[in-house]
């Protein structure tokens, strides 16, 4: 059976064990969390969704912190996330770019 993509608000809360309309409440105060609207008006929230929902509950019920709070611990994080890919792409491409000197250099010794 295949994994569903999209789920309803229901679904979520189940999942999240929170109540509805603290959902709705964060998405208002949550720009990360922004599920697909529906031509009738009903919400459709993604994995990445849930996951982010997760998140904020963690944040603002475990941890302690105000909304506010969580939502600058939850940028700095998606900052630091972004900021590892680049440093790993960077380091890849600098590895692609030695390979290829290194095979040059061969060539050349060759050659020689």
């Amino acid at each position: 059976m295949a994994e569903k993509t999209y789920f309803t608000i229901r679904e979520v809360a189940r999942k999240a064990q929170v109540p509805e309309y603290t959902i709705r409440y964060w998405e208002l105060k949550f720009r990360l969390l922004r599920p697909l609207r529906l031509a009738s008006g009903h919400r459709r929230y993604t994995q990445a969704d849930i996951e982010t929902l997760l998140e904020i509950k963690d944040l603002v019920f475990v941890k302690g912190y105000s909304l506010d709070g969580a939502r600058k611990a939850l940028a700095a994080r998606r900052r630091q996330k972004k900021t590892a890919q680049a440093v790993a792409v960077t380091a890849s491409a600098k590895s692609e770019l030695l390979d290829g000197i290194k095979k040059e250099l061969r060539q050349l010794i060759k050659e020689l």
